[in-house]
């Protein structure tokens, strides 16, 4: 049975901070791949600043090439939108009947507002959440602290965000160390969050 970690994201653009906490996860964690869910654009989000699905996939697909346990994943785009999380699992378990055991990679961030999920209880009678810490405000619920199926892995706090990236590089400031090459690579050549 292969554990597989699904940890989601725009990744616009997928960047240094993604890498190392996706390779912490599956190398100090029982999970055995990371699977980076790319999430589509969502129809109620403006698209200004959102690249097309293909690209941001493309990205992904070249920062983990070199990495063997790390996978991309467009497992999101061909399911209705809006799409929550569940759908996605639901999917899944279809998809892999067999072989695969999928939890979720989340930040405290995002644990700290998952009672608000749809179908939460659901999510966590059948799967296990790998937890990172982010610095953010708001206390996570009681009922998750101690929780069994809540693992938090102390990875390191990673204080990029690819908001920053796409700020930084529209004023002309050089944020090629915060990407992996190829990414930096691809995103120059096709001119992307200049303007």
């Amino acid at each position: 049975m292969k554990k597989v970690g699904l940890y989601f994201g725009t990744f616009n653009p997928i960047h240094i901070g993604h890498l190392v906490i996706a390779n912490h996860m599956v190398e100090f964690s029982d999970l055995d791949e990371v699977w980076f869910v790319v999430t589509p654009q969502s129809p109620f989000k403006t698209k200004k600043t959102l690249l097309d699905n293909h690209h941001r996939y493309q990205m992904v697909a070249e920062a983990t090439y070199d990495y063997d346990k790390l996978k991309p994943s467009n497992i999101e785009f061909n399911l209705p939108q809006p799409n929550y999380t569940i759908n996605t699992l639901v999917y899944l378990k279809e998809k892999y009947p067999t072989g695969y055991n999928f939890s979720l990679i989340m930040g405290e961030d995002n644990l700290k507002g998952f009672h608000k999920w749809k179908n939460y209880d659901v999510i966590l009678e059948d799967y296990e959440l790998f937890v990172y810490p982010r610095v953010s405000d708001g206390k996570v619920e009681q009922k998750f602290l101690k929780h069994a199926k809540i693992h938090r892995v102390d990875a390191p706090i990673m204080e990029i965000s690819s908001t920053f990236i796409r700020t930084q590089h529209k004023k002309g400031k050089n944020i090629k160390p915060l990407l992996p090459q190829e990414v930096w690579k691809y995103m120059d050549e096709m001119n992307f969050y200049r303007n």
